[in-house]
């Protein structure tokens, strides 16, 4: 970490036990993604909260690399395990760790992304056998069966209508294995 970690305890005396404890969990932290440059863990004692009664209350921010923050600022609120303070430290690491994970996977561009159908137009369609053809984008022609269309359904397609579509092989060749019609002005 960068800067020293900041320990703040609001509502209750600070205790050597409690800022080692918290200490090892930011190590621990540390360890596992050694990616954080600043922490900060905001310890609320139970005596502050009107409406939550005895409640300990842990807020934690951690300052990652790129301007990328992990904060964990809520307890759960009606919740008697928070009146024990290891219980709702562990808890609030817990969820910090969680959110690192994520964060540190979209920094290493491990997050899957998910690519749009391709949008095709209807060439044409034989209705009374319940098929009919798409040209691609690339020009393409691709099978499709009634089965295969969305609603407003197969009945609703016209020749030259646009549709998103999934592409498989077909025993014969390109199909489409899910037809999406699209409105008019989507295309």
């Amino acid at each position: 970490m960068q800067t020293q970690p900041q320990i703040d305890f609001q509502g209750l005396e600070s205790s050597a036990e409690r800022r080692e404890k918290i200490l090892k969990l930011i190590e621990k932290l540390e360890d596992r993604f050694g990616r954080a440059t600043a922490c900060r863990v905001v310890v609320k004692g139970p005596g502050a909260h009107h409406h939550t009664g005895g409640l300990y209350e842990i807020n934690l921010h951690l300052v990652l690399p790129d301007k990328r923050e992990v904060a964990i600022e809520r307890t759960p609120q009606l919740d008697e395990r928070f009146q024990d303070f290891d219980f709702a430290l562990n808890d609030a690491f817990k969820r910090a760790r969680r959110r690192l994970q994520d964060q540190v996977r979209r920094m290493r561009g491990k997050v899957k992304h998910h690519e749009a159908a391709p949008t095709a137009v209807v060439k044409r369609l034989v209705a009374e056998e319940g098929y009919g053809f798409l040209e691609s984008a690339d020009g393409r022609e691709i099978y499709f069966h009634r089965n295969s269309v969305e609603a407003p359904g197969f009945e609703a397609l016209k020749p030259g209508a646009p549709v998103r579509y999934k592409e498989e092989e077909g025993q014969e060749g390109p199909q489409a294995s899910r037809v999406t019609p699209l409105g008019r002005d989507a295309a």
